[in-house]
């Protein structure tokens, strides 16, 4: 028999083998830098991205206003019908008041613009809602329009010549006589919250967006999430291994790479077209947003049923439960934090998809906040979208608050589903 030599031992000190263990480290540290710079990058591009958006966004959350000592003459407002008061004439009234000496009627004219155009409605309101001051004065204060708004915020220079410039010379001396007065504040703006959108955009507001948005994520929790469930487990569960189930199976993993936009094309098709939904209803939004989110939904559900170990289904079964009773008491209970975790993660993709619902048609100018899923609405992606396009300057600000909002309510969802998961996580 062939005696096998034994193999020479490797010398650690010789100068070769010191070359290449200086070579090997050298490479780790090279991987570790790239790393490092790659995360660097990631988050110096995002810091980038929300610093962009704060500095752009941060002046619509405060709004100039103008306080206004109005007199509510009873030849003016009838305390019978205080709703039809000519409260125009009250508010320039107010406003003359502090400049005497205009007696021209086009430059009155001019110097009640200093309020916003809806300042009118917000005095009705406030006699309608306490009649007695009819008679006496109203101390209120009103948002001023946007160019003064503008103004209050630096976003116009008095400095340019005047051709270049929203406000005249004469128009900016009035703005800065009433804030010497101490008439003019800029105080948190939550009317970006309670307002719904307008022409206007010191008045536009985020409400409307907010409960529209809501609306169709519950519609879409409630469709996607049992169905999802359901399908996910039938799949991984009780369906056989066959050429259907596989083909199935790559269909579903498709569909979650298909552009949001064909779904909004396929509601669009169906849900408008065939079945009439109304149109810009949170109804079909979420019934759209729900054909998007469904795939992700089974996806994330099958991996969590898969990471049940084997064993506990086993012991389940040797006790004498039935399949069913293993899955309902056992398998489910101990996937949920990762199904409850994609579910939330699937609905705040949801919430920043704009394409499918533009199509569907909510991306209408609403005025006020929707009743029930059926009334015609806005989202927070679309409303948004609306802004954008939006010629007034006071709505480049907006548009950036919106994002901000929009990504604050991502974050929120996103710690639900981090809070969650560990809940609910078990260990075995």
């Amino acid at each position: 028999m062939t005696e096998i030599s034994a193999r020479a031992p490797v010398n650690w000190s010789a100068p070769s083998s010191e070359s290449r263990r200086r070579r090997r480290h050298a490479a780790d540290r090279r991987l570790q830098a790239y790393g490092l710079i790659a995360i660097s990058i990631a988050i110096g591009l995002l810091a980038i991205l929300v610093m962009s958006l704060i500095v752009t966004g941060h002046s619509a959350f405060v709004q100039t206003e103008l306080t206004l000592r109005l007199d509510i003459s009873a030849d003016r407002v009838k305390r019978e019908d205080p709703a039809s008061g000519d409260y125009r004439a009250i508010i320039a009234d107010a406003l003359a008041a502090h400049f005497l000496e205009i007696d021209n009627p086009r430059d009155r004219r001019a110097l009640a613009r200093i309020a916003t155009n809806n300042a009118q409605f917000m005095v009705r309101d406030a006699v309608v809602a306490d009649p007695s001051v009819i008679g006496g004065t109203l101390t209120l204060p009103v948002p001023v329009s946007d160019p003064y708004d503008q103004l209050n915020k630096g976003y116009i220079d008095p400095d340019l010549p005047e051709e270049q410039r929203r406000l005249s010379d004469l128009e900016i001396g009035w703005f800065n006589a009433l804030a010497d007065k101490g008439l003019i504040a800029a105080p948190f703006n939550w009317g970006l919250f309670v307002n719904a959108d307008s022409r206007f955009p010191e008045l536009a507001g985020l409400s409307g967006a907010i409960v529209g948005s809501f609306y169709a994520l519950l519609v879409c929790f409630l469709i996607s999430f049992p169905v999802g469930i359901a399908a996910a487990v039938y799949l991984e569960e009780f369906a056989p291994r066959s050429r259907a189930s596989d083909v199935l199976e790559v269909n579903i993993n498709n569909l979650a790479a298909v552009p949001s936009i064909v779904f909004g094309l396929l509601g669009l098709a169906v849900f408008l077209n065939f079945f009439g939904l109304p149109r810009s209803a949170p109804l079909v939004g979420g019934m759209v947003l729900s054909l998007m989110t469904l795939p992700t939904i089974i996806i994330v559900t099958r991996a969590a049923l898969k990471a049940v170990p084997p064993s506990l289904r086993e012991a389940a079964l040797g006790m004498g439960a039935s399949k069913h009773q293993m899955i309902a008491h056992h398998v489910l209970p101990l996937a949920l934090p990762g199904i409850l975790t994609g579910t939330i993660i699937g609905l705040a993709q949801a919430l920043g998809e704009s394409a499918p619902l533009l199509l569907i048609g909510m991306n209408a100018f609403v005025t006020s906040a929707p009743g029930g899923v059926l009334d015609a609405s806005t989202a927070l992606s679309t409303q948004i979208f609306i802004w954008a396009d939006s010629p007034e300057r006071g709505f480049v600000s907006r548009t950036s608050a919106g994002i901000l909002v929009l990504l604050g309510f991502l974050i929120v969802m996103n710690l639900i589903a981090i809070i969650l998961r560990r809940r609910f996580e078990r260990k075995w």
